[in-house]
């Protein structure tokens, strides 16, 4: 998994709430397991038209925000059904962190899992954030893990909590697999010992 530390980039503003993982890659792109080509049918039914031309007032189809890297988006993003393929279509797309005020707690996970940053801010804040999305190209934002801000292209600044142990995770490229590699060495220790005590196993 990329490791996460400072992020500089496009924030693009989705002001909607309740955006479900429907919404985020719909039903019939979940027939892959692969984690790639997914960004394409990512917000599919708001990005395109029933015959998959694309939707000009879209946000991520408009010029400014066609790499944007970070997403301000309503209340209660990630909702409904539980598929990882959600994470999966953003992170190909190029998005790395959402910026919300509450999550929905399966996607919030696996977000971590994949290498994303969930922010939770307040709706003031939110609201600071959406206005400095709305700039267009010029809405840059940087998003500084080790000291947990956001800062505007103003020069403002908003502070979020994160739990130490997914900071961990994040500042260090760790997913599951990551972790369990850690522990290798003390692994095969075990292993080594396992074998001597019950060889018939």
């Amino acid at each position: 998994m990329e490791k996460f530390e400072t992020l500089n980039g496009v924030a693009a503003p989705l002001n909607i709430v309740n955006i479900d993982t429907d919404m985020i890659i719909p039903k019939q792109f979940l027939k892959t397991i692969k984690r790639t080509g997914l960004g394409k049918s990512l917000f599919y039914e708001m990005r395109y038209t029933q015959e998959g031309k694309e939707l000009p007032e879209f946000v991520l189809n408009k010029t400014a925000y066609r790499k944007a890297q970070i997403l301000v988006a309503g209340d209660n993003f990630g909702c409904g059904s539980s598929r990882e393929h959600a994470p999966w279509a953003l992170l190909d797309f190029g998005i790395r962190c959402v910026i919300s005020t509450s999550f929905a707690d399966i996607f919030y996970n696996n977000c971590f899992k994949n290498g994303i940053l969930p922010i939770v801010v307040s709706p003031e804040n939110l609201k600071k954030l959406l206005d400095d999305a709305d700039r267009g190209s010029n809405a840059t934002l940087t998003i500084d893990l080790p000291r947990q801000e956001i800062r505007g292209p103003d020069g403002g600044t908003v502070k979020f909590d994160i739990d130490p142990f997914r900071k961990h995770c994040l500042l260090n490229g760790l997913d599951d697999i990551g972790l369990s590699l850690e522990k290798v060495s003390s692994i095969d220790a075990f292993e080594k010992k396992q074998a001597t005590a019950q060889p018939w196993l």
